[in-house]
This record gives C-alpha cells, sequence and structure tokens, in this order.
C-alpha cells in the first residue's frame, strides 16, 4: 500500500488529532529544552562519574520499558481518555518536581517518574488516533504526521532555550510542566467534541435501523454497517464502529491462547535474532543522546550548551527535511537492503565520532547529519519488517515482543558509561561501528533461520 500525503488527507483529520499534533509539539519543544542537558547536570552538580549518571538514566528507563506493557493492558480495562489523563497528571507532577530536585536519590525518583509517563503516554496516543481514524491511509498520514511533529518540537525547544537562555537550566522543566497542564485542558474539551460527535453517529445508526425495520435482513446489515463503520469521509468510526471493532478484535485474539503465543514467539529464532539485532541498533543510536554529551562535557568541549542544542536540532531537522523523499528514493530496495544501507551510514558515523578533533564544532555536525540520515532509513523501516514477518492473527504479540528494542535504549546511558570511565570517548563510537558490523551480519542471516508453522497454532 503506497503513502497518500495529499491536502484532502489531512483534511480528514478530526479535531482531536491536531489537538495530539499541537499538545505533541509544544510538549516535546519544553521537554528537549533540558532533558538531554540531564546528564550535564547531574555531572556538574554532583561530580557524579560517567558510569554513576549512566546507571542513573538507565535505571529510570529500564522501569519504563516494562511500564508499557501494563499500560496497553490498563488502556483497555479503564479506557484511553482516563489513562491519558492520570498520565498527563504524572507528567505535571514529575517535571515539577525535577525542577526542584537536590539530590541524587531525588533524580532517580523523580526521573522514573518521568520516563514512565512518557512510556505510558506514547502507545496511549498512538491507539487513540487508531480509535480516532478508521481509513488505512488518513490513518498512516497521521502517524506520520505526528512523527514528524515531534521531530519539529526537538528541532525548535534547543535552540529556542539558547535564544531565551533556558537551555539546560534545571527550572526550565516547569514550563513542560506547564505545556502538559495546557494539552489536558485542550485533550478535555476534545474528548468531550470527540464524545458528542460519536453520539451523534449512534443516534443516527438507530434511526436507520428504525427506519429499516421493514426491510430484508440483507438490507438491513447494510444499511447498519455503512453508518456502524466509516463515515462518508472515512474518519471516525462511531461509537458502534468501535465496538464492532473491539469485538472483532477480541475474536482475533481467542485464535490463538496466550501458552500457544509464548510457544510461538520461544520456537520462532528468526524473531529472537531481528529483536537481538535492533537491541544492540538502538544501543548504538542512544549513545548520542547520553554517553557522546558525556564524553563532551567531561572533555570539555567549547560552546558546550551551543554544541548540544546544535546536534538535536540537527537531528531533528535531517529527520523532517529528508524523511518523505527517503521513504521514496528506498522504496525499490528489499527491506533487509535497505537498513543494510542505513547500518553501513551509521558505522560510517561512528567513526567519524571516534576520530573528530574535540574543538571542531561543524565536525560533530556532520557526523550527526550522517548518523540521521541513517536512522531516518532505519527506524520505520524496522517497524515495517516486523509487521511484515508477523501473521495477522499473532500482529499484536509480535509488536509486543519488538517492543523489547528499548532495552537498547534503557542499557544505553550505562553500557557507554562503563566505557567512558574505562576506555575513553574514542573506544566508545569505536565499539558502536563494531557493534553495527554484528548487526548487519545478524540481519544477512535473518532468512536462515527456523520459524514455527503458525497453521498448527491456529485454532477454528
Amino acid at each position: 500500500m503506497h503513502s497518500d500525503v495529499s491536502l484532502q488527507r489531512f483534511k480528514q483529520f478530526p479535531r482531536l488529532m491536531w489537538i495530539f499534533l499541537f499538545g505533541s509539539f509544544i510538549t516535546r519543544g519544553s521537554y528537549y529544552m533540558v532533558w538531554p542537558f540531564l546528564a550535564v547536570i547531574l555531572y556538574e552538580k554532583f561530580a557524579l562519574s560517567a558510569t554513576e549518571v549512566g546507571m542513573v538514566l538507565s535505571s529510570a528507563a529500564i522501569i519504563s520499558v516494562f511500564t508499557s506493557f501494563v499500560g496497553s493492558s490498563l488502556s483497555d480495562r479503564i479506557g484511553r481518555h482516563k489513562l491519558m489523563y492520570v498520565t498527563g497528571i504524572l507528567y505535571i507532577i514529575s517535571f515539577s518536581l525535577l525542577a526542584e530536585a537536590n539530590s541524587v536519590e531525588g533524580y532517580v525518583v523523580v526521573m522514573t517518574l518521568c520516563s514512565m509517563a512518557t512510556s505510558l503516554w506514547r502507545p496511549l496516543t498512538s491507539a487513540a488516533i487508531g480509535d480516532i481514524i478508521a481509513d488505512s491511509k488518513t490513518r498512516e498520514l497521521a502517524m506520520q504526521s505526528l512523527y514528524f511533529i515531534v521531530n519539529v518540537g526537538c528541532a525548535v525547544g534547543p535552540m529556542l532555550g539558547v535564544w531565551l537562555g533556558l537551555t539546560g537550566k534545571q527550572s526550565s522543566f516547569y514550563l513542560t510542566a506547564v505545556a502538559f497542564a495546557v494539552l489536558l485542558i485542550m485533550l478535555y474539551w476534545g474528548f468531550n467534541h470527540q464524545t458528542r460527535q460519536d453520539a451523534a453517529l449512534a443516534a443516527g445508526a438507530s434511526s436507520n435501523d428504525n427506519l429499516s425495520g421493514g426491510t430484508s435482513g440483507t438490507e438491513s446489515d447494510g444499511a447498519s454497517g455503512c453508518v456502524n463503520g466509516i463515515t462518508s469521509d472515512g474518519v471516525n468510526r462511531g461509537v458502534n464502529g468501535l465496538l464492532s471493532d473491539t469485538e472483532t478484535s477480541t475474536k482475533k485474539a481467542a485464535v490463538v491462547s496466550r501458552k500457544q503465543i509464548i510457544a510461538i514467539l520461544l520456537q520462532d529464532k528468526l524473531l529472537q535474532c531481528l529483536i537481538f539485532a535492533n537491541i544492540l541498533c538502538m544501543f548504538i543510536y542512544a549513545q548520542m543522546d547520553s554517553s557522546l554529551i558525556q564524553y563532551l562535557t567531561r572533555a570539555g568541549a567549547p560552546d558546550l550548551l551551543t554544541l548540544i542544542s546544535g546536534m538535536i536540532f540537527t537531528n531533528a531537522m535531517v529527520i523532517i527535511s529528508t524523511q518523505f523523499l527517503l521513504l521514496k528514493l528506498m522504496a525499490r530496495f528489499p527491506l533487509v537492503k535497505r537498513i543494510q544501507i542505513g547500518l553501513l551510514l551509521l558505522i560510517g558515523s561512528q567513526i567519524w565520532l571516534a576520530f573528530n578533533p574535540l574543538d571542531l564544532f561543524w565536525g560533530w555536525i556532520g557526523a550527526i547529519v550522517v548518523m540521521s540520515v541513517a536512522e531516518t532509513i532505519l527506524f520505520p523501516t524496522m517497524n515495517v519488517h516486523i509487521d511484515r514477518l508477523a501473521p495477522d492473527h499473532l500482529r499484536g504479540a509480535y509488536f509486543g515482543a519488538a517492543s523489547f528494542y528499548d532495552l537498547g535504549f534503557a542499557l544505553a546511558p550505562l553500557g557507554g558509561g562503563i566505557i567512558l570511565d574505562h576506555f575513553g570517548g574514542q573506544r566508545l563510537f569505536l565499539t558502536g561501528a563494531a557493534l553495527s558490523v554484528l548487526v548487519i551480519y545478524l540481519y544477512s542471516i535473518l532468512d536462515k533461520l527456523p520459524r514455527p508453522d503458525f497453521a498448527m497454532f491456529k485454532v477454528d
């Protein structure tokens, strides 16, 4: 299925989708004014070693990986709206506390709360988009738009912080707390509007059912299906449509028991190898957010805050400007070939970082450009790869297993910190290059690995 990027598609976005986009922009923008500088704050305020800083950052991230599983199940039980409100309040509290934290223990506790809120918020937003937009192409554009606007926030936030003199200041976390407060107010308004719209659709469906009472069963079912499913513009499912989808997904989920799903995942050696390869890939990428900043801070790089802000800005701008272009250029290559091209670029960026002179500002920016192009190729392709590997009746289980990729992000600050303390920055980035070579090898053997016979597990 080809992507459809058109003005007409954007016009099909419901009001709540525009709230998600605006909210993501203001929250990510304020978040990136200071969060990437936490390693600097912890070093300058408490004189922690690179390993200790990594342990603080990793402990919070590891907990958040497992929180996302709990959040996904809770959203089905208590409702996404309620859990989004709770998560938003948790964001406001944790960022307000982070603005006032004055001990290592306090940072650990509050950063864990922030990471938990983040791990809950992202899947909730994605699931909510699926609830309010039924047409698959419009929904795909909505997801791409959300990824795009998050990167715009990442680009604008650090540079705006530099301009306002707020970058790296702990008190800037209050701005993020205020941004989430504004977003919660907007969400309350948007959810109420969506509820009224769904109620109107349900009333229309009920009216049509009454009018079609005298018709044949086939005609009645046809009329009801048109109203209860997708509306004329393909945007909203409606209350009855959502119920229908829920019932359908429940039936699909019932096809294979939980015990069988675990058995399938344990037997799918290709999936296991893929997860391990992508954990390594995420470990390499996450060094830019943690260990690279630690290295530049401890080595005394000139214009440190400007350099860090410039790297974050460059990363986001490269993704924004090349996302759709690379999608088109890479379309003719097989998935594994695209990933290998991205990994070769990743190797080049790691070698560049390893040998770049400390005081060569634009050298660091150039390495980040190459790394960002690799990211733009790799990250979307990884998701598509999982989607193609997963059988239809096990798609949820496979994407759930793929969320273990985040362990790479979670372990990166600790692993990078240990390498920095004992071997230095150059060895860190050369290790990243070597791991990238290993990932290329793992991808090259994927097709040779055994997979289970999925038909054996399917229950009628």
